[in-house]
């Protein structure tokens, strides 16, 4: 038997208005406030933030929503709060319904955070007796006892998420519209709510989460949304919509980096040429050239190197960073062991690695060579991308056991 949908949006469009100056009849009033005989204020063009957008999400689902900004998606949830209205389709909620859509949304700043309990509590359609009995614990949920009667507008972004999400959590809503809620909380808040996302599973309640945490949406929601441009570009099981919204971000970030590439056909470099890198490849266990991997596959670095002259002090290294400059890896030829004898001609160097045992997401690689303290002969950073897929979400940084070899006109001591 099919569970009963608890949302329901039927070929959604919603188009904004741009307004400007253009060529009008207009009114004599309106000409007299422009300034100008026959032209007034009116709109330029219908920009569209959601277009034909559908879906059904069962009573009891968990249900993701992601996408780049400007996709639509805060749009969506203001559609299915009914703070907005769509300009064509419908949209269905049924059962009492709880959202959290923005920071500090729905709060009076100059009055206390008890008084705002009460307010939002009635908005939200609870007794003043069952405000009462759930009070205590609203408050020690967003942790705010010390500031319950201080006024909302001295509250840090932190204390007003806590307290807003509090607030709709407790008032035992049927289907719970969250937008990025545990963006601004601290770890033990995130902690807490995600608890109380697993509890509102449990008593089958209906969850729309919306969040840049593509590993929190694959591993917390059975099913996510892509919102793209205002459409849907895909729908199913949150690893694999996850999976092919982050290959999506990877080639048009790919895209940019190309045409952001110099005349030269370079990437930025630095470093004073005493040896450079002609090349970086990545390869996978098939020795076929790569730029996507599963979790634990093997992987193999390769850069070519070239000397116009003789060096004895030279270091071959490679990093890896996620795409916001974080470093999970890096290692290089000193690091490992290896004393420099001679470099003096074209070489290849390569790194093994036996098992990418990267969590989800898309990663920068840079290389170097280098001398020993650390002067730079060719630094290359950023010089190509690539993703990684796995069936589980993982935080953390990362030592891989590693196996390095040579060819080529460079020699080792020892």
């Amino acid at each position: 038997m099919t569970a009963p949908s608890a949302i329901d949006v039927r070929s959604v469009t919603k188009l904004y208005r741009r307004w400007g100056r253009k060529r009008s009849v207009g009114t004599f009033k309106a000409a007299l406030l422009s300034g100008r005989p026959g032209r007034a204020l009116a709109p330029d063009e219908a920009i569209p933030a959601l277009t034909d957008v559908s879906f059904v999400v069962a009573a009891g689902e968990t249900v993701g929503v992601v996408g780049p900004n400007g996709s639509g998606k805060s749009t969506l949830l203001k559609l299915l709060a009914g703070i907005l209205r769509p300009t064509a389709g419908s949209i269905s909620v049924r059962g009492r319904l709880a959202a959290l859509l923005e920071l500090g949304a729905g709060f009076h700043p100059e009055i206390s955070g008890r008084e705002n309990i009460e307010i939002n509590g009635l908005l939200l359609g609870l007794t003043r007796k069952e405000i009462a009995k759930r009070f205590d614990e609203i408050v020690r949920f967003a942790e705010l006892e010390e500031f319950l009667d201080a006024p909302v507008k001295t509250y840090s972004s932190g204390m007003a998420v806590r307290l807003g999400f509090s607030i709709a959590a407790h008032c035992d809503p049927d289907v719970l519209l969250v937008d990025e809620v545990l963006a601004v909380g601290d770890e033990a808040f995130s902690r807490r709510s995600l608890e109380k996302f697993a509890e509102f599973e449990r008593a089958g309640k209906t969850l729309l989460l919306v969040s840049h945490d593509l590993g929190l949406v694959a591993e917390r929601c059975r099913r996510a949304i892509w919102l793209d441009r205002g459409s849907v570009a895909a729908d199913g099981p949150a690893g694999e919509t996850v999976t092919l919204y982050r290959e999506s971000v990877a080639e048009r970030e790919a895209a940019r980096r190309a045409r952001a590439v110099p005349a030269s056909g370079q990437a930025p470099r630095i470093g004073s040429g005493a040896a450079t890198v002609q090349a970086v490849k990545l390869f996978d266990s098939a020795d076929r050239p790569a730029s996507r991997f599963v979790s634990g596959e093997p992987a193999r670095l390769v850069m070519e190197v070239n000397a116009p002259g003789r060096l004895t002090d030279f270091v071959f290294g490679f990093a890896i960073s996620t795409v916001a400059g974080a470093t999970v890896f890096g290692s290089n030829t000193a690091i490992d062991g290896f004393v420099p004898e001679e470099l003096s001609a074209a070489a290849t160097v390569v790194l093994d690695i036996a098992s990418l045992d990267l969590a989800p997401g898309v990663y920068s690689l840079d290389t170097a060579v280098h001398a020993r303290d650390g002067s730079p002969y060719d630094y290359r950073r950023d010089v190509l991308r690539f993703e990684v897929a796995a069936e589980r979400a993982a935080e953390g940084v990362w030592s891989p056991e590693r196996r390095w070899s040579f060819s080529g006109g460079v020699r080792w001591k020892g």
